[in-house]
């Protein structure tokens, strides 16, 4: 993956304090990382940098709607996404994190392209399994969704329990 210049920062240049920085992120954001998994997108990224001497916190906070396909139906639907993710970073060589809210930079560094820290951020923010709202509240019609309610068991088999372990569950 190259470096997207619109998200590299260079902080060697900043005044300590608090900086911001917006991006609007679409469908091209994200198949620059070879993801595809959504049909449009619609977000907004406001990064807020606080340049101090020796870290930088990173404070992301991401609003919008993606377009997504219902894994029950496959019918698309506009999925609403907002959510934060806060990132410090340290500067010292040789030094590998194990925590995904700290990162650690050589020394020297002067840059910091965080294209892949807004990528990370939204894609963990959604949902594992995505499911149209008309499904939840039982307005969604359609073919697939017929079919499902059509080879639904109709009686709820419940497993015959053997009645001696019913008295010993008695006991307890």
């Amino acid at each position: 993956m190259k470096s997207l210049s619109p998200y590299l920062i260079k902080f060697s240049g900043l005044k300590e304090g608090i900086h911001l920085f917006n991006y609007e992120l679409g469908n091209k954001f994200f198949k620059n990382f070879d993801y595809y998994d959504f049909l449009d997108a619609k977000l907004f990224a406001k990064l807020e940098l606080e340049k101090q001497s020796t870290l930088l916190n990173l404070k992301f906070s991401f609003n919008g709607e993606i377009e997504v396909q219902c894994d029950v139906s496959m019918e698309s639907f506009n999925l609403d996404l907002e959510t934060e993710h806060a990132v410090v970073v340290k500067f010292k060589d040789d030094i590998i994190s194990t925590d995904d809210k700290v990162i650690f930079m050589p020394a020297g560094s002067h840059s910091i392209d965080v294209s892949h820290l807004i990528y990370e951020s939204i894609i963990l923010a959604v949902p594992q399994k995505k499911v149209h709202p008309g499904i939840e509240n039982g307005s969604l019609k359609s073919e697939i969704v017929e079919k499902l309610e059509a080879l639904k068991p109709k009686k709820n088999f419940k497993e015959k329990t053997d009645p001696r372990w019913d008295k010993l569950k008695d006991l307890l």
